[in-house]
């Protein structure tokens, strides 16, 4: 007996090693010994993760370093562009622009989730639309752009235009939300298309949203509060015990759930509009690039296309696309996306057709003192709402709450479903060395020492109205007009007339790089910037969105190149 016992002991330790050398994973942990995914309980973790998916129109970005800024001669001399060492980590960017197309299916559920019969929500989907008026000018004729641009199918792989910086956040949020829920119905989690068939009159509403966030904080809240009962579950979400049946959701130790999508980093964006990957040799750069792709010209030099515009932009006053018959660019406002070739990452048009916008708050200087590492200036930490119940809020169709911009735009701040967010406090950031508060958009910036004018453009002879904050003293930019009703209901527009401003930059002013169709050559380069209150839509702004990498920096091991076929 004893010797049967000492063999079936050999053969699992056998089996155990032949296992891990033929590369599986052992589900003892290496901690306690303990079983892990054991069919009789206990820890429960997903031991088979590999790598992050590429979410839908993603392409992976390698992380590595970069000067970022103008490393070209400057004839300009823009200080804003002086250049600074940065790293960068591995992430994900869209490989052409947001299409109107894409857009539209964002309008589409909006318009179908809160409708416009109902007054409540009809301000969600009018506060979405793009402002097509944008393409108006008063000595042109483009009124047909306006009527057509973005719902005309000639004009459905064009990049979106007329977009401001809030909007294009909220439609990132929107947009991770879809992939996720798509990802959860893929892998069996929920029931397919269970949206459509559990809710009132097969269509999903208000009261039945998917969010992210929400699913991964109290996912028995989704769709209404119907994923706390297994008639949604898919056949990955169900464990069977003993004659109970247990709901399985998809925690972030599942590792089923993609991250945000997002706007890019200026630093993000810059570097992969560079794609420096092309010109590497080892560990060093070979030269530098002005434009995304090789070479000093805007036309390619590769014999088959040798000649070709290789950007849509302005050629000089009164050109914009070269003469009938022979187009230099192909066309005179935007032009449908992958019209060029891609560089070197695979990401098109990161220079022409339409500029865009990324997360940055807009500073002239970069600060490389006091961080070069994935550098980002924007971050508002936040934390989840805590109700009576000691769980997170979730907000409610009922709580709808809207924000009015200075041009009188009224959009929603945060959609029905998703958690209800407030700033840090002092129980975070006591005694902590990497941050002091949860508004870090004016770090190191905007304090009564960054400028010498900052007592006589302060003083307080103002009223109370024109007041300025001590830390708006570095940019005394002016206040931002003010959009509201008076007892009567009439809207009542205020603007500052203070004659004793000294600048444009506010904590709202977003950043947008890149050159676009009315733009001249000099705007291509990936290290140009320019800036723009959040608030403000253009005909040549877009955007395109990103997502971070979780994980290891490379998908593929590294060998030097001297030790690889030995």
């Amino acid at each position: 007996m004893k010797i049967n016992f000492l063999i079936k002991s050999i053969f699992v330790a056998l089996a155990g090693l032949l296992f891990v050398a033929c590369g599986g994973r052992s589900n003892m942990s290496r901690g306690t010994g303990w079983s892990i995914n054991s069919k009789e309980g206990g820890f429960q973790y997903n031991l088979e993760f590999e790598d992050q998916e590429n979410g839908p129109g993603l392409v992976f970005i390698e992380g590595g370093t970069y000067t970022k800024g103008q490393v070209q001669d400057d004839v300009l001399h823009d200080w804003n562009n002086t250049p600074t060492q940065q790293h960068v980590m591995s992430f994900y960017i869209d490989e052409t622009e947001v299409t109107n197309l894409m857009y539209m299916e964002y309008l589409d559920w909006l318009e179908t989730v809160f409708p416009l019969s109902e007054p409540r929500y009809r301000q969600i989907y009018e506060g979405a639309l793009p402002d097509t008026l944008v393409w108006r000018n008063t000595l042109g004729y483009m009124e047909e752009l306006t009527t057509n641009y973005l719902r005309h199918p000639a004009y459905a792989e064009y990049p979106v235009v007329g977009i401001n910086w809030l909007q294009a956040v909220q439609f990132a949020e929107w947009r991770t939300n879809r992939v996720n829920e798509y990802i959860l119905e893929r892998e069996s989690y929920v029931q397919k298309d269970i949206r459509y068939s559990e809710n009132d009159g097969g269509v999903v509403n208000s009261n039945s949203t998917f969010n992210t966030d929400a699913y991964l904080k109290r996912p028995e809240t989704s769709y209404g509060g119907l994923m706390a009962s297994d008639s949604l579950m898919g056949k990955s979400g169900i464990m069977k015990k003993d004659t109970a049946t247990v709901n399985v959701y998809a925690g972030i130790d599942k590792g089923v759930l993609l991250p945000s999508y997002r706007l890019p980093t200026e630093a993000e964006w810059e570097y992969a509009a560079l794609a420096l990957v092309g010109d590497r040799e080892y560990n060093t750069y070979r030269g530098k690039k002005k434009y995304p792709w090789s070479g000093e010209y805007t036309r390619s030099d590769e014999r088959r296309s040798e000649g070709d515009q290789l950007a849509n932009f302005k050629f000089g006053k009164g050109d914009y696309g070269g003469i009938a018959g022979w187009s230099d660019d192909g066309g005179d406002i935007t032009v449908q996306v992958k019209s060029y070739p891609p560089n070197d990452f695979g990401v098109y048009d990161m220079a022409g057709n339409v500029a865009e916008w990324v997360a940055d708050v807009y500073r002239p200087i970069v600060d490389d003192e006091a961080n070069d590492f994935n550098y980002y200036r924007g971050n508002i930490y936040l934390k989840n709402a805590i109700g009576e119940d000691g769980k997170a809020t979730i907000l409610s169709p009922d709580e709808l709450v809207y924000d009015t911009l200075p041009n009188g735009k009224v959009m929603l701040k945060r959609l029905p479903g998703q958690l209800a967010k407030v700033p840090i406090d002092e129980e975070e950031t006591f005694l902590r060395q990497n941050f002091s508060e949860s508004d870090n958009r004016n770090f190191r910036d905007g304090d009564k020492e960054s400028t010498r004018l900052f007592a006589s453009y302060n003083d307080s002879d103002d009223d109370d109205d024109n007041k300025r904050p001590e830390t708006a003293g570095m940019y005394d930019a002016p206040i931002h007009p003010k959009v509201a009703l008076d007892d009567d209901g009439n809207i009542v527009r205020s603007i500052d007339k203070s004659d004793r401003r000294t600048s444009l930059i506010t904590d709202e002013v977003r950043v947008y790089k890149g050159g676009s169709w009315k733009d001249r050559a000099y705007w291509l380069d990936p290290a140009q910037r320019r800036f723009l209150p959040q608030y403000i839509a253009t005909d040549h702004i877009g955007f395109r969105c990103a997502m971070s990498r979780l994980g290891q920096k490379s998908r593929i091991k590294k060998t030097a190149r001297h030790k690889r076929g030995r």
